[in-house]
């Protein structure tokens, strides 16, 4: 029989409902995992033990009693450092900010409270969230679970790993260039990037297009269950949309449907075995009844590096230049590298031409999106980063210098075009052993679809949910 920690959410919730399994029972498991673990993986950002076995034990009276129940009573959950609850410390993984205490709390945060979540732990981030690579000055590195001599994506590089390791059987992950995707495909779990609006964000940022707050899980199931949490309109953000979109409990299948594939996007160099991987996902939707063709879109890289980098000067690279002027002795070397780079794509006039670029990125993939149901592509096109690896490393790209992150990450363009619901979902292992992915590129706001096709891979081609880890 498998132990508490190695139960999905799903299941989790299944037997505390029949009685079968406490919530204490649960609780104890993930946290003795989690002391067994940490030491290798490094995911917590800090934990809060004493008042989840609390909050556990009312959970287990609720249960006992019979009394109602919320969607999530008694799941622990690891919550991105970056969210805000009023109390809490904020450090935006910064020295800088090591003293700092949240004065408010975040939608998400609210609604799992709300929900029963138990929150048992914080998640590493890289520094201010602004790379996808998860190490710090404040917190270190944080290590692949599947093989630690290798990173686990970024930002939301400690959910990734949290899930991976058994840590936590649901994670929260935000999203601004592929920070849900990437460390989901790293370590071989779920994420789902919702399009713009679906999940309510702090201001200013939810005026921020290319920004979203989503769920990770280790199963699609599981994914859809917190997103169905987090999900709907809300008071304190504007752009969130009504009516809320429910993923049903019950996902049927995608017998007919047309899915393009490609496995470069145009634009990418990408390794032989994320496209041996990518094309095994591709006959896995084949089996599962779907008619999966391959498809061209004619981007650039450079084309795609120059037009985020408009978007992400005028506003996430001004919020960072102002830390790096204040803070500048103190931060992480990628983090100042980061907003020179903004800086220097930020000129007056600019936002406009950055508007234009991205409507004319948009054409080729909208005239697929209107035949196909949705695209498959992978997620990063390399099999792994050292644990550690500065990212600052430069190459050079149709005459120009491109951060080798932009080279990496398959993830931009739909951040880019951000009313597309984007699943990420495990794809396989390269030879080293870490773990890649695929994203499920969606039709713009169709959420449930992206969630059938992910399950639909699920059903034929299943993936291992926990990495194996050796204890030191």
């Amino acid at each position: 029989m498998s132990e508490p920690w190695q139960l999905s959410a799903t299941e989790a919730l299944r037997l505390m409902r029949s009685r079968e399994l406490s919530p204490i029972e649960l609780m104890e498991s993930t946290i003795e995992r989690a002391e067994s673990v940490e030491s290798t993986v490094n995911a917590f950002a800090g934990t809060r033990y004493a008042e989840a076995m609390a909050a556990a034990g009312a959970a287990a009276a609720r249960y006992a009693t019979g009394a109602r129940t919320r969607p999530l009573e008694g799941l622990p959950i690891a919550l991105k450092e970056g969210v805000e609850v009023r109390g809490w410390s904020l450090t935006w993984g910064s020295l800088a900010f090591v003293d700092q205490v949240a004065e408010k709390t975040s939608p998400i945060a609210d609604r799992l409270r709300r929900s029963g979540a138990i929150v048992h732990a914080r998640t590493t981030t890289p520094e201010f969230s602004c790379v996808g690579v998860t190490h710090s000055k404040l917190w270190g590195n944080t290590c692949n679970p599947w093989n630690s001599e290798f990173g686990v994506g970024g930002s939301s590089g400690g959910s990734g790993a949290s899930l991976a390791a058994g840590t936590a059987p649901l994670a929260s992950g935000s999203d601004i260039g592929g920070s849900i995707r990437l460390p989901a495909s790293a370590n071989g779990v779920v994420g789902f990037k919702p399009p713009h609006g679906r999940v309510p964000v702090d201001a200013p940022f939810n005026l921020d297009r290319y920004r979203h707050d989503g769920p990770m899980a280790r199963t699609v199931a599981d994914c859809a269950l917190l997103e169905n949490i987090l999900a709907g309109p809300h008071p304190a953000d504007v752009t969130s949309l009504r009516p809320k979109v429910r993923i049903p409990a019950e996902l049927r299948g995608i017998e007919g449907w047309r899915i393009g594939l490609s496995s470069d996007l145009g634009a990418y160099d990408v390794d032989p075995e994320i496209v041996a991987t990518t094309r095994a996902v591709a006959a896995a939707l084949e089996r599962a009844g779907a008619i999966v063709e391959e498809v061209d879109i004619s981007w650039t890289l450079a084309e795609i590096a120059a037009t985020a980098r408009v978007h992400y000067g005028a506003i996430f690279g001004a919020e960072i230049a102002k830390a790096v002027k204040a803070h500048g002795d103190v931060l992480c070397d990628y983090t100042i590298a980061w907003a020179e780079e903004a800086a220097s794509a930020s000129k007056p006039g600019r936002f406009l031409a950055g508007l234009e670029a991205e409507a004319a990125l948009y054409r080729p993939l909208g005239k697929l999106l209107r035949r196909y149901r949705a695209i498959v592509c992978p997620t990063w096109s390399i099999t792994g980063t050292p644990a550690g690896d500065p990212w600052l490393g430069r190459t050079s790209l149709d005459g120009g210098q491109l951060d080798r992150q932009y080279e990496a990450m398959m993830t931009v363009s739909f951040n880019i075009f951000s009313a597309c619901p984007v699943l990420a979902v495990p794809s396989g292992f390269a030879s080293n052993g870490v773990p890649t992915g695929v994203q499920i590129v969606g039709r713009t706001y169709d959420d449930v679809g992206a969630f059938r096709i992910g399950a639909a891979l699920e059903r034929v081609r299943p993936w291992p949910t926990t990495a194996t880890i050796p204890l030191s």
